[in-house]
């Protein structure tokens, strides 16, 4: 296949692009076209509705945390066996980090390196012809960044749609749709962004709901050719995290669903095998594996039911007497003595750390980390740099001195001092890897 694709960006977060991207995905595929999904940057619930809207795994591609090779390689497998492959941006279109150019993490890096257009969504809901200045501003930021057409997203009448849209075309720079307002598309959100896929009621039609109103509002032949080839070179994985066992328990529910899948993709590639349990079923790892992951996710919304699972906790002990245990974010929430809920209440944990966290006491922490590993663990050996982020509003409130488990740096390289912890095989933190650094 020779694949095509753009990117569904925004001047800012909340413009509608994750509906309107998923809207499209779905619409195109409707029409026999193989169509592929991506995002921008650190996020593990967006990729869920983009496997949803095509039934394909979608892929993260942080320009930040990953090198370009990889970013290359990742795309390139996106491309293989599509037709289309729509990418996602986080944010607004030049959101980042001050870093290295092309390294920033915004979406306008990919744009540059993989000569993809972009679909701007621009919310014109507080204005009318002033979106012209705000799309030529956008335009003319960086002449490697190319704004293919504008999607006009919650006009309130047709009068104002043509305000809009006529100051933006005078500007030379085509509309390619408008959508009124409309509550009844807009996905559903909690503390950490949209409500995951899975635990959507009705998704499917929801997302025929979206395909409808994208087929009816765009003109969906000017966005396909607007579309631009997309060869990246070959790339490479030399950066991916390798997998960290040849069989690899790792928990699966609505309590532990964060885990990205370029990594799963590469530790499949590898010869690892996933083996799949549920602490909420009160399952526990299974004993032939050679690891235990506990990804992050939303133990903080099921606290009770993992505290009244003690087959989970105690095949967990089992396993970790012999054989690592690692826990992101919510998976070392989990690891600690007791969790402490919206309400305040504190329920039993697995105890093979001794840390309490609380998402009564939250706090938002949000950004790119660089971890350097105190020693070895299953993210890597003892003096390697790990590329990720954090994001959480648990935090500590009680630590038994387990010994850190790395030095953490900001993204522009600001030491945040230690984190995480180890005792025995067990090791944890709130951050979340994507690459190696």
């Amino acid at each position: 296949m020779t694949a095509r694709g753009f990117i569904v960006a925004a001047d800012r977060s909340g413009a509608g692009k994750t509906s309107i991207a998923i809207g499209l995905m779905r619409a195109f595929a409707r029409t026999g076209l193989a169509v592929r999904g991506a995002k921008s940057g650190p996020d593990y619930i967006d990729p869920g509705y983009h496997r949803a809207a095509t039934g394909h795994a979608g892929v993260n591609l942080d320009s930040w945390a990953m090198d370009p090779a990889f970013i290359d390689r990742l795309a390139g497998r996106q491309a293989a066996e599509a037709d289309l492959v729509i990418v996602e941006s986080a944010m607004g279109l030049f959101d980042g980090i001050p870093a290295a150019k092309g390294r920033t993490g915004a979406a306008a890096d990919l744009a540059r390196r993989l000569r993809l257009p972009v679909l701007l969504v621009h919310d014109v809901s507080g204005h009318s012809q002033t979106a012209a200045a705000i799309v030529r501003g956008l335009a003319a930021h960086d002449a490697g960044v190319r704004i293919g057409g504008v999607v006009l997203n919650k006009a309130g009448s047709a009068r104002h749609e043509a305000l809009a849209r006529d100051a933006i075309e005078r500007i030379g720079i085509p509309v390619l749709g408008a959508l009124r307002r409309d509550p009844g598309l807009t996905l559903p959100e909690r503390h950490l962004g949209l409500v995951q896929a899975g635990e959507h009621a009705a998704l499917d039609a929801f997302i025929e709901r979206l395909a409808d109103a994208v087929e009816n509002a765009l003109d969906l032949a000017a966005v396909k050719a607007m579309a631009a080839p997309l060869a990246p070179a070959a790339g490479s994985a030399a950066s991916a995290l390798p997998p960290p066992g040849r069989r690899i328990a790792l928990a699966r529910d609505a309590a532990f669903s964060f885990v990205y899948p370029h990594m799963l993709e590469h530790w499949r590639d590898e010869g690892a095998e996933i083996v799949p349990f549920s602490p909420l079923a009160d399952e526990g790892p299974d004993p032939s594996c050679d690891i235990c992951w506990l990804p992050g996710g939303y133990p903080e919304l099921h606290a009770g039911r993992l505290a009244a699972a003690a087959n989970f906790r105690d095949r967990l002990a089992a396993f970790a007497r012999t054989s690592p245990v690692h826990g992101e974010c919510g998976g070392f929430m989990a690891l600690g003595e007791a969790l402490v809920d919206g309400a305040g209440v504190a329920h039993r944990m697995a105890g093979l750390l001794g840390h309490t966290t609380s998402f009564a006491a939250r706090r938002i922490n949000l950004g790119y980390r660089q971890a350097r590993l105190a020693a070895d663990c299953p993210l890597g050996r003892a003096g390697a740099t790990i590329n990720g982020h954090e994001f959480h509003y648990s935090r500590l409130v009680e630590s038994s001195g387990d010994a850190p488990l790395a030095d953490l740096f900001d993204g522009e390289g600001r030491p945040l001092g230690p984190a995480g912890a180890r005792r025995g095989h067990v090791t944890g933190a709130f951050f979340h890897a994507i690459a190696r650094g």
